[in-house]
Formats: C-alpha cells, sequence, structure tokens
C-alpha cells in the first residue's frame, strides 16, 4: 500500500500527487499518476481515491456502448453526452499534437506555475498545542480528506461549530503523559495526563488580531464540577474542587479536557469554542517537520533536568532539542515554571513566522510531512474533530498577522500559604480579562492606529464632580457602595445616591453635559468607564445640575474598572509573536 491506500508499489512521493491549480490559486490532489499523456489526463483530476483511473475508463467505454446501442438517447441514462464528445475530441487531438512534437519533449512533464505569494496556501492554523500546534491546521488545508483517521477526539459535551462569526476562543494544553508513541521518559512516569502546559487563544471578531494568554499550571484555583463520558457512553460528573493547582483540571479524579475548558471559562469570564491537545511526542515531530525552529539564549543554558545545552546567541532546534527547550526552566529567569513559560512563547512565536514563511508554504513536500505529524498529534473536540473541519477553521483564521499576534502570560503571586504555587493577581488579571471579553488586542493595529484621536477635556478637581448614581443593572447596593467610594476615597462630596434607575443596562453609562466634560472626564478616570460610556447632550446644564451616572451590569465593584483598559496593565507579562530578538536569559 502506498501513502494514498491504493495497493500498489509505494514509489510514487504524495507530495508528487499535488498538482497547482492557475485557475484558483491551490494545489489539488492527483490521484491518476498513471496516466500523464499529453491527452490531458495528467491534469484530471479524481475526488473518489477507491476508484482507479483504469476502472473508470472501462465502466465510461461500457456506458458509451450501451448508449450506441440504444435507439433511443433520450431514455438512455448512459448515452455520451456532448461534454464527453468533447473530451473524446480533445484527447484525440491531444494524442495527434503529441506525436507530431520533437522526441526530445515527449513524456515531459509540464512545469508547474509559480502561485504568487498572495494566493499561496496561507492558512495559519488556529493556536498552537502547549507549544506548536499552529502548524496543524496549515498542512490540514492540503491533505484533510486523508488524515481524519489520524485525529482523535473527545466528547467534553459541548459541540460547537468549526467556524463562527465571533471572536474565537481556542483552548490549547500540551500534557505530561507518557502514554503513546515517543512520550516515554518524558514527565512523571505514573502522571495521568495533567495540563503541563496552558494556552487560551482569543482571536478577534474582525481576524486582525490574536492574544495568547499562558495559564501557570502551579497556580491555586478553582475547578468547577464537570461531567465526563465514560467508555461504556454514560456520563459520570466529577465534584468540583477549591484551591487546588491548576493543572489537576485535566486527569485528576477521572478529568478530561472539557474540565479544563469549564475552568478556564470560569477563571477569564471568557467563552470557549474548542480545544486542542497534544504531548510531548508533537513538539519533537513537528519542529522536525518544518526543518527546525529558531530560538536564542541570552547566556550559556546547561540544564541537567531536560538535558538542554546551548551556547549563548540563536539557534535552530528540532526534535529531542526542540523538547529540551520548551521543557528547560532551572538553568534560565528565576528557574520556575513563569521563566519556562517566556521560553514556550519565544518558541512558539519563532514556530509562527516559521509556518507564515514562503519556505514553508510552497514547499509541498515539507507540508505534507507537517500534516501527519500535526494530525497525528492533535485531541480535539468533536466540534473540529475531522481534518476538513479543522482545515475551514484555519481558512477562518488566517487572516491574523503574525505582527498582531500577543503572547500574554496570566498575572500571578506568590503563594504565602504554598511557595511552590502562585495565586491570581486580581488586580491585574482582570483588567486583563476584562480586555480580551471586550475583544481588544493588546497590540496596536492599522485599524488602532488609524483612528482620530480627540483632545482629551481638563479634568475638574474632585470637589467639583456633581453626579447622581442609581443602579441599573449592578449588585444589590451598588449606588450607595459607589457613594461612599466617591465620597470618601476620592474626595467627591457632590455626589449623591439616586436610587434604582427606571432602566435596567447592560453597560454602564454616564450622562453629561458640553460644560461638564472636565468632571466626566475625571469620573471616567476614577472609574474605568470606557469611551462607549460616555453620552454627551445637547446644551450645557445649569451650576447645580449633577451628571447621571447609571450602573449596568457591567459594573463590579466600587473602585474596580468597570470598563477594559486602552493598553495592556502594567506588569503583565507579554511579547510580540513578530518579535526576532527575545531570547531567553
Amino acid at each position: 500500500m502506498d501513502a494514498q491506500g491504493r495497493g500498489q508499489a509505494g514509489d510514487i512521493d504524495p507530495a508528487d500527487q499535488w498538482v497547482f491549480d492557475p485557475n484558483t490559486g491551490n494545489y489539488e490532489l492527483r490521484l491518476d499518476t498513471g496516466a500523464k499523456s499529453a491527452s490531458g489526463q495528467a491534469g484530471r483530476r479524481t475526488a473518489a481515491p477507491s476508484a482507479s483511473p483504469a476502472q473508470g475508463g472501462r465502466k465510461e467505454r461500457r456506458a458509451q456502448e450501451r448508449g450506441r446501442s440504444s435507439g433511443n438517447d433520450r431514455d438512455n441514462p448512459t448515452r455520451e453526452l456532448p461534454a464527453q464528445r468533447n473530451r473524446r475530441a480533445g484527447g484525440r487531438a491531444g494524442h495527434r499534437a503529441a506525436a507530431a512534437a520533437p522526441a526530445a519533449s515527449t513524456g515531459r512533464r509540464k512545469p508547474k506555475p509559480k502561485a504568487s505569494g498572495k494566493k499561496k496556501a496561507l492558512y495559519w492554523g488556529a493556536g498552537a498545542m502547549g507549544f506548536v500546534l499552529v502548524a496543524g491546521c496549515t498542512g490540514a488545508y492540503f491533505v484533510y480528506q486523508h488524515l481524519d483517521g489520524n485525529i482523535s477526539k473527545v466528547d467534553v459535551g459541548i459541540n460547537n461549530e468549526a467556524v463562527t462569526d465571533g471572536p474565537v476562543n481556542i483552548l490549547i494544553m500540551g500534557t505530561d503523559s507518557r502514554e503513546g508513541k515517543g512520550n516515554d521518559g518524558y514527565g512523571d512516569l505514573g502522571s495521568v495526563g495533567h495540563a503541563d502546559t496552558t494556552i487560551l487563544m482569543h482571536v478577534s471578531k474582525d481576524r486582525t488580531n490574536a492574544t495568547a494568554l499562558s495559564i501557570p499550571r502551579d497556580m491555586i484555583t478553582d475547578i468547577p464540577a464537570c461531567p465526563t463520558k465514560q467508555e461504556n457512553g454514560s456520563t459520570k460528573t466529577v465534584p468540583g474542587e477549591t484551591g487546588v493547582r491548576f493543572n489537576t483540571s485535566l486527569g485528576q479524579e477521572g478529568r478530561d479536557p472539557g474540565c479544563t475548558w469549564r475552568t478556564v471559562e470560569k477563571m477569564t469570564g471568557l467563552k470557549i469554542n474548542h480545544f486542542m491537545m497534544a504531548d510531548f511526542n508533537a513538539v519533537k515531530e513537528l519542529s522536525t517537520a518544518v526543518g527546525g525552529v529558531e530560538v536564542c539564549a541570552g547566556k550559556d543554558i546547561d540544564d541537567p533536568k531536560s538535558h538542554l545545552k546551548l551556547k549563548a546567541g540563536k539557534h535552530t532546534v528540532q526534535g529531542e532539542q526542540a523538547l529540551a527547550f520548551v521543557r528547560t526552566r532551572h538553568t534560565v529567569g528565576t528557574g520556575s515554571d513563569l521563566s519556562r513559560i517566556e521560553l514556550q512563547q519565544q518558541f512558539l512565536s519563532s514556530m509562527i513566522r516559521k509556518m507564515k514563511s514562503d519556505d514553508t508554504l510552497t514547499d509541498v513536500n515539507k507540508l505534507w510531512k507537517l500534516s501527519n505529524a500535526a494530525t497525528k498529534a492533535l485531541t480535539v473536540d468533536t466540534g473540529i474533530g475531522t481534518a476538513s473541519k479543522l482545515m475551514d477553521l484555519a481558512k477562518d483564521l488566517s487572516r491574523v498577522d503574525v505582527k498582531n499576534v500577543t503572547f500574554a502570560t496570566v498575572p500571578v503571586l506568590d503563594n504565602p500559604d504554598d511557595p511552590a504555587t502562585v495565586i491570581l493577581d486580581k488586580a491585574k488579571a482582570d483588567p486583563l480579562f476584562k480586555m480580551v471579553q471586550a475583544d481588544h488586542s493588546l497590540t496596536k493595529t492599522k485599524k488602532d492606529k488609524a483612528k482620530k484621536k480627540t483632545k482629551p477635556a481638563t479634568k475638574a478637581p474632585a470637589s467639583e464632580v456633581r453626579v447622581d448614581v442609581s443602579n441599573g443593572g449592578g449588585p444589590l447596593g451598588a449606588a450607595q457602595e459607589t457613594v461612599d467610594w466617591l465620597q470618601n476615597t476620592k474626595g467627591a462630596p457632590l455626589s449623591t445616591n439616586a436610587g434604582n434607575a427606571s432602566t435596567t443596562l447592560d453597560a454602564t453609562r454616564l450622562e453629561y453635559a458640553p460644560n461638564q466634560a472636565g468632571q466626566a472626564a475625571t469620573l471616567a478616570e476614577w472609574m474605568g468607564l470606557p469611551q462607549s460610556a460616555l453620552k454627551e447632550t445637547s446644551g450645557d446644564a445649569g451650576p447645580k445640575v449633577p451628571m447621571k451616572l447609571i450602573l449596568g451590569k457591567d459594573f463590579t465593584g466600587a473602585g474596580e474598572p468597570v470598563g477594559p483598559p486602552d493598553k495592556t496593565p502594567d506588569g503583565v507579562q507579554n511579547v510580540n509573536a513578530d518579535n526576532k530578538n527575545v531570547c531567553a536569559k
């Protein structure tokens, strides 16, 4: 059996069976490699790998003979149609032309036209597994019809469509399981496969940017109860836990990827669309398939735990060395998992750049190998449980420019009760989560830079801020809590409680007159109100007329920002995927 599953000698390179179609700008699979005559048979594609060209020819001749023997073409469904006659005529003409051609040109394959850079298959995958699954969906574009059997899937009780019109959130997990070919010798011998590396990839609604949030495995968090499918088809609910390590959301107590899915949703407030999971071997196979990934060491690295030895400077790593790079931590940074996350982000960024480069996208043989490696490494949810669905997802996300992909780490603090773990830094994490929830990019895109900047109003002093606060959807007592905070913390004595609003609002709103712009600017800064929350009325207000602040459902508490920040919060570790000068220190 050859690479296409046909019962013949496997001496045909699978990459040679992909032919560029200048009409579509894409590569197409050609299975009839044995028919390369000038009659045009070599250019004919087939969508049915199970039927050989010879079988198809015999069937067509029998059908034509039956058609000629029938006296009534109208009643004969197998008669030769005009299109068939035209093809036959073209074939005969092709044979005559071939016979008249010089002998030196006989049997020579027609050169494949080169695709323009814009028309090449720039189908970047939806994310990367814990480390490198960006590669997976790219290759799936070419071979999705033949790779379904490679993909493993888990029914987590959530079956979303492969493609959506809104933002896309994909949970990427790398496990420490030693099960499976190529994983022996790594991770904990008795591990059930914990969430060793977890990245939440958020892709914006307009597909102009993406944010990848790395979640520390040793962070203490709460894991909600989650239903898990059993081998006999029944569903078992695994009880939730509070105050445990994040990485136990997978594997521990029989938890499946759906448990990690629900844990991340609860933590971030983001609705996840899909998950992708892979193991140690995926890093080795994928890094080798693309011909290596460039990384940088800011100093000499000699880690006896991961067996990584690198001199300071740039290196191209693949296979075992690539895996050692993403696993090392003892001789870089603080020696913690947080330092390892930065190495993984550097590796991922470089992998994305490599996958988007022309030397990968135009190398069909490389893409073929990459597709096999990626799909064998993947375990996904049922919503993207086939190679064709992965291709659809990759096509949808292909518009994201690597310049607008930002990696960030969820902010954490040392756990005072356990130095081996960390806890969520809510002061920094909550604004970061709100920023992603609002679909705001951590990277300034061309669209952001093109926005007209208005001159900000001069802020009024606290003593002049006059506002009536009403509750239109916030927590019980939110209006009075806000007034107390304004008066006692911000020194704004002219704030009053206006009770409950007559309407319920999803988003907090501040109504002010043109001559109250300074007061509005001060209040907006205090409360972290987004520009969309500010509503200027027509006509100036009287000297003692207050502004109106209506707290909506997005209000969580006095002193907490209502809207997302305009830029990445201070103190949040982040790196742009297009930055080629990042080195491990």
